[in-house]
């Protein structure tokens, strides 16, 4: 099992390695990101076609290939713009859709894509059980959202500040996302292991402690101070000063100005990103529990499912967004 485990992880962490360091060597410009899709879609379709199975273990009406179908469709939305990279202009600065936009129009997409998928088999296939059709359109929308929502917005972090000129901006952001988010789950265990006296939810997940959560989010609030200290002077061509490659400058003032400074950035994405994945942890475990499985799959040898893996990625990922957004990072 150990054996397992160590191989697996040596693997997952070469590929991760290899692709980060084609996407900061060889940035595509227009399509900031491009080399790390092959991570997005394993751990996207993955995760959702986990969610499927155990759906349907636990006698949910569910069509798996279906919800991963649809959680292609939105997770990959958020590339879209990369469509525009052999234009000469590049994508247009002063596009009404913008770059988020376009995750709502997959998300729309993906929705009536499941739709459309349930009608064709009803109409083959009559099922005399009523609500039946109602279910399973209902599971595949919901898994289909809350993994592929999340991540499209880690692509449209892997693109913060492109369009100014810091192509590495993003891949800063992206990094220190993963690596303060399973810092607070390295934390919440070691200090549960060590510290740990009151349970958190004993029912829904015994082993979690309230010593065990504060210890992770000092963890991650510690990982995220180094992580604006180290990565952050030089992940924009020109600094921390925000100044872009055309001679514009990004305004520092205001929230940019209070969270760009690594000590309070930290204070404000380090206890996000830990009680966010807390969240995100605790929800596959209400999953694994409703559907009465021990593991969300055995895709990955010694580590379990690939959402083992994402769990508390997918609820991180849209607050680590919005913080970067307000300012974190310069």
């Amino acid at each position: 099992m150990l054996k397992d485990r160590l191989r697996t992880s040596a693997v997952l962490i070469t590929i991760v390695l290899v692709l980060l360091a084609l996407d900061y060597y060889y940035v595509i410009e227009g399509a900031e990101g491009f080399w790390l899709l092959p991570l997005l879609l394993f751990f996207a379709l993955g995760t959702a076609w986990e969610m499927g199975e155990m759906l349907k273990i636990g006698e949910h009406p569910n069509r798996p290939r279906v919800t991963v179908a649809g959680t292609a469709i939105v997770s990959l939305s958020a590339t879209i713009p990369y469509l525009w990279v052999w234009s000469e202009t590049g994508y247009p600065a002063n596009c009404p859709v913008g770059r988020l936009g376009w995750i709502v129009l997959g998300a729309g997409a993906s929705v009536f894509f499941i739709l459309i998928s349930e009608m064709r088999v009803y109409n083959l296939v009559p099922d005399v059980t009523l609500g039946r059709a109602v279910r399973r359109t209902s599971t595949a929308v919901f898994a289909s959202m809350y993994v592929g929502l999340p991540m499209a917005m880690l692509v449209a972090l892997r693109n913060l500040n492109a369009d100014a000129g810091q192509s590495h901006f993003g891949l800063a952001a992206l990094v220190t996302t993963i690596i303060v988010t399973k810092v607070a789950d390295t934390g919440a265990y070691f200090s549960g292991r060590t510290l740990g006296k009151h349970k958190l939810i004993p029912r829904l997940s015994p082993g979690k402690t309230i010593e065990g959560s504060v210890g992770g989010v000092l963890a991650s609030t510690g990982a995220a101070w180094l992580c604006l200290y180290l990565l952050f002077p030089s992940a924009g061509e020109n600094g921390l000063t925000g100044v872009a490659d055309s001679g514009d400058s990004v305004d520092a003032t205001g929230l940019n100005a209070i969270f760009g400074q690594p000590h309070w950035g930290a204070l404000l994405l380090g206890p996000t990103l830990a009680l966010a994945g807390m969240v995100g942890d605790l929800a596959e475990s209400l999953f694994k529990r409703d559907s009465g499985v021990k593991d969300s799959g055995n895709l990955l040898p010694g580590l379990g499912g690939v959402w083992d893996v994402t769990d508390s990625l997918i609820a991180a990922s849209i607050p680590a967004f919005f913080c970067f957004a307000l300012g974190v990072g310069g």
